[in-house]
C-alpha cells in the first residue's frame, strides 16, 4: 500500500518523485475557497437555527494539511458555533478509562461543529505503529469503534471522516520545508520524525483502519492531498454536499440612531496605560 498510495499521488500529481506537484492557481483557488466559506458560514446559520450536531474528523499523514483545512473551514465561522478540538497525549488518569470517554465530553450540543484535528483514531494509527497500546486494546478499538459512531449518528449527530493522503516524496518535502522555517518548526514533533522511518508500518495501520471502520454508517473519504490548494476545496466543497443544509432567511439588520450626547466627558488619555506607538517606528 505504500509504494501503490505514493505512486498513485505521483500519478495524480503528473511527476515524478523530484516534481514539485502542479497546483491549482492561486486565483483561482481564492476565489473557489471564499465562494465556499460564504456557504459554510450559511451552513452555520442553519446548524445554528435547526439545532443540528456535527462532527468533522481529520486524520491523516502527518504534514498531509490537515491543519490548513481545518483554518480554512473555521476562518469565517463563529467560533461559539464551530470549535477545533486537538486533545494532547492522556493523562495517567484518562489511560484507565474507556478509550472514548475522553472525547465524549467534547461531543457538539444542540446547534454546534465540532472539527476533530486527529480524534479517536489515534489508536489505529499512532498508539499501534508506536507501541502505545497493547495488541488487546487494538482489536478492543476495532470492534467497539463502528458500535461507538453508529451510536453518535444514531443520536443524530451527522459524522464525518476525512483522510488526508500524501506521498512519501511530497511529504519528506512538506517536512524539510519546515525545519527551515523558524515559523513552522513547532510543526515538527519527535513523533513526525518518527513516521519517516515507518512510513511502511503507517501504510499498514491505515488500511487495516479502513477495512474495520469505513462503514455506510460512518464512511471514510479519501482527500488527496498532494496539492493543498485542491485538498481544501475538495474537501470543504465535499462537506458542504454531505450536510443537508438550507439558507437561512434573516431579517435584514438596521443599525440605531447614536443617541444625542448626555455630558460624558473622556477622562485624560494621560492617566491611562496605553501600548507603546510601535508602528509610528516602522518606515
Amino acid at each position: 500500500m505504500a509504494k501503490d498510495e505514493a505512486s498513485a499521488a505521483k500519478v495524480k500529481a503528473g511527476g515524478n518523485d523530484g516534481d514539485k506537484p502542479s497546483r491549482v492557481p492561486k486565483k483561482a483557488y481564492e476565489r473557489e475557497l471564499l465562494r465556499l466559506q460564504a456557504d459554510l458560514v450559511q451552513m452555520q446559520e442553519w446548524v445554528r437555527d435547526t439545532g443540528a450536531r456535527i462532527v468533522i474528523a481529520f486524520e491523516g499523514r502527518d504534514a498531509a494539511g490537515k491543519g490548513g483545512a481545518i483554518k480554512r473551514v473555521t476562518e469565517h465561522l463563529n467560533p461559539r458555533v464551530a470549535r477545533v478540538v486537538a486533545l494532547p497525549a492522556p493523562t495517567e488518569r484518562q489511560r484507565t478509562q474507556w478509550y472514548f470517554q475522553r472525547y465524549i465530553e467534547h461531543l457538539p450540543a444542540a446547534g454546534e461543529i465540532v472539527l476533530l484535528d486527529r480524534s479517536w483514531y489515534n489508536r489505529a494509527g499512532v498508539e499501534r505503529v508506536m507501541g502505545f497500546c497493547t495488541p488487546e486494546e487494538y482489536q478492543r478499538f476495532l470492534r467497539q469503534c463502528p458500535i461507538f459512531e453508529n451510536l453518535l449518528v444514531e443520536d443524530g449527530i451527522l459524522l464525518c471522516k476525512y483522510w488526508f493522503s500524501v506521498s512519501d516524496t511530497e511529504q519528506a518535502r512538506r517536512f524539510s520545508e519546515r525545519a527551515g522555517d523558524p515559523l513552522k518548526q513547532w510543526k515538527l514533533s519527535p513523533m513526525d520524525l518518527e513516521s519517516i522511518t515507518r512510513w511502511d508500518a503507517y501504510s499498514q495501520a491505515k488500511d487495516d483502519m479502513l477495512i474495520h471502520t469505513d462503514t455506510a454508517v460512518a464512511p471514510w473519504w479519501v482527500v488527496e492531498a498532494e496539492d493543498k490548494r485542491a485538498a481544501r476545496i475538495n474537501m470543504i466543497h465535499h462537506l458542504l454536499t454531505s450536510v443537508p443544509w438550507q439558507p437561512v432567511q434573516r431579517a435584514p439588520l438596521a443599525l440605531p440612531d447614536r443617541p444625542a450626547g448626555s455630558g460624558y466627558v473622556r477622562p485624560p488619555r494621560e492617566i491611562q496605560r496605553s501600548v507603546p506607538d510601535h508602528a509610528a517606528t516602522l518606515s
